[in-house]
Parts: structure tokens; sequence; C-alpha cells
């Protein structure tokens, strides 16, 4: 599945779906409180929202086609520099995008991305593994308000090549299960 639930629900114009809430919690433990960070896909704001309200500073925040006044308009493969101490944010989640995106963000600074938990079992996932730091299971999100969830999602933070493995972090049973 993808963002819009094949055949259910119609494909927004430039994979803009405004990030819940619920899809934000299970990342909140894995960044410092406090810390600046940098939204460069920030649509209408909601997943900034979500951030300063669980105690993180917002430095610079971006988008290829802002929904709000208060954001600016900057294609995110073309930012030289990260005026935060890392990236946070909702990718478009075309490969043709999000994997660039992948590369040139976390060649800058850590990058955590919200996308689909698939991705990490595939083929396609391969070359950017030596990147992958972290993985933080969300579990079935909504991307379309009260409707029951499509996609299972997970934050990746991703940063310079190395050889490490990554870290997983999954859901422990006592943690409700994410469906809007």
């Amino acid at each position: 599945m993808t963002k819009r639930a094949y055949k259910k629900f119609e494909r927004n114009d430039r994979d803009f779906y405004a990030t819940p809430e619920a899809a934000v919690l299970p990342l909140l433990p894995h960044v410092e409180y406090g810390t600046s960070f940098d939204e460069p896909c920030a649509g209408d704001g909601a997943l900034v929202g979500h951030l300063i309200a669980g105690g993180l500073i917002p430095a610079f925040i971006s988008d290829i086609e802002p929904r709000s006044g208060e954001i600016a308009c900057r294609d995110a493969l073309d930012r030289p520099f990260c005026q935060g101490s890392m990236f946070v944010t909702n990718p478009p989640w075309d490969r043709k995008i999000l994997h660039p995106l992948i590369t040139h963000l976390s060649d800058i600074a850590p990058t955590w991305l919200l996308f689909d938990a698939d991705w990490m079992h595939t083929k396609q996932a391969a070359p950017f593994m030596p990147r992958l730091k972290k993985i933080v299971s969300v579990g079935r999100v909504s991307w379309f308000g009260d409707t029951v969830g499509f996609d299972n999602c997970a934050w990746y933070l991703f940063d310079k090549p190395s050889s490490g493995l990554p870290v997983f972090v999954g859901r422990t049973p006592f943690e409700p299960t994410i469906v809007s």
C-alpha cells in the first residue's frame, strides 16, 4: 500500500499528506528535547507543529510548494546546508524523489524520514543501508482523517555512510496500534 491506499482514495497533488500527530509520537523519545531541526518538505506545517509540541525547535522550514505563508519556498534537493542540528520530514514517497533526498540530506546532517516500513525489505533499499542508523517503528498510519490506516510506517534515521548496522526499535506489546 501507499499513502493513497490504492483505489480507495484519490492521490493528492505532489504526494501531500498532512502528518498526523500519532505518527510523530514514536519519534519523540529518540530525539533530544530542545534539539533544533530543519523541515525541508513541510507542506502545511502539520509535522512542524507536532515537533514543536514535543519540545523540538524549528530552525528552517521549507517546501517546494508551501501550503502556509510561514513556510519558505525551496526545493529540498537544492539545500546546501542545515540550519538546525538535523532534518526531520515526511517526504514524498515517490522513489524518484525519496532516494535522492536520502542521499542529499544525509550528506548534510542526520536526517529523520517518515515513510513506509516495507521499504527496508526491498532490493532498492540496499544502496542506502550504509547510511541507515536507526529505524523506529510507527505502525499503521491513517493519512485520511478518521479512516482506517492502510500504511505501516517507520521513522528512518540516515546519516553519512558507515559500516555499522542500524538499530531497530520495534513496538512493545503494551503500545496501542496506531489506527488514525
